[in-house]
């Protein structure tokens, strides 16, 4: 099959982190148990392209590292699920042969994060790019323009949280008897939370502000560290995403597992992941293929 469209044209938004090289194996005894991190990861979407048959749709990029030669092949996870579909609508008109045939699937972060554990390492690894939808990635340059920073590029999929209050907590969710530190895929979600908060206790206004965290660089962080306030971050969705899969199940069939509860701050605690530095999107990469 000929190219899907060139798999740079989409890496480079944001010069996209591989999931599949996340950190050494010698540091994975360390790392939250992997069922808690599965837990953490399979109730949030995500949209990747298939062909007919459901066999990922694959492109291939220069290995990285020292040493390194030939090519990695990579399936693109879209973040958003229009956005998935529009680069699928696209290819119908830049390769007719390939849109035809081309299909957007839903699956879980928890189930990408599975395949790419599963791969590490083998002759034939695939790896994953994820693609962050456009507006969050200009929301975060903006929140991280504010604090200070000069952003001239992304790397990678924009995680927003919120601290204040006295010390200077993080904003946390109730659920059940769970405290929980919420990481939100939207912007806007997560200020609309920050908005009632605020209605709740004016006092301590003036001293919230939203943060911004790298999801790989989350990622990594569950799989190398034993921070337990690891194990308080739940991920988000977006609710745009949250919708479409209800549209596919049967009436009745599930609830939002994460809605949020009211919020309020927990104790101050050192940030355990911070946004990754921008780096050059990956080298332009030879055509797309299904991957079988």
């Amino acid at each position: 099959m000929k190219s899907l469209v060139r798999l740079g044209a989409i890496l480079g938004i944001v010069g996209s982190t591989l999931l599949g090289s996340l950190a050494t194996d010698n540091m994975s005894a360390l790392a939250i148990p992997e069922a808690q991190i599965l837990e953490k990861l399979q109730s949030v979407p995500v949209f990747t392209i298939t062909d007919a048959q459901g066999a990922f749709l694959t492109g291939s990029v220069p290995k990285q590292g020292q040493g390194q030669s030939g090519n990695t092949s990579v399936v693109v996870i879209f973040i958003s699920q229009k956005d998935a579909q529009a680069y699928a609508e696209k290819l119908k008109t830049t390769d007719p042969q390939l849109g035809a045939l081309a299909r957007v699937r839903p699956l879980s972060l928890g189930a990408v994060y599975q395949i790419a554990q599963a791969n590490k390492g083998k002759p034939d690894e695939v790896q994953f790019a994820f693609v962050p939808t456009p507006q969050q990635v200009q929301s975060a340059k903006t929140v991280l323009q504010q604090a200070g920073q000069q952003v001239n590029e992304l790397n990678g999929v924009p995680l927003f949280f919120a601290t204040g209050g006295p010390e200077n907590g993080y904003l946390t969710i109730q659920q059940g008897q769970k405290e929980e530190i919420p990481l939100f895929f939207n912007k806007e979600e997560l200020q609309a939370m920050v908005d009632r908060f605020k209605q709740q206790q004016p006092n301590v206004t003036a001293t919230i502000k939203i943060e911004v965290v790298n999801l790989e660089r989350v990622l990594e962080a569950l799989r190398t560290e034993n921070d337990p306030l690891l194990t308080q971050m739940i991920l988000i969705p977006s609710r745009e995403s949250l919708e479409f899969v209800r549209s596919l199940q049967p009436a009745g069939a599930g609830q939002n597992p994460q809605a949020p509860a009211p919020a309020r701050p927990a104790p101050a605690r050192p940030a355990p992941a911070s946004p990754a530095p921008a780096r050059p999107a990956p080298a332009s990469p030879a055509p797309a293929r299904p991957a079988r």
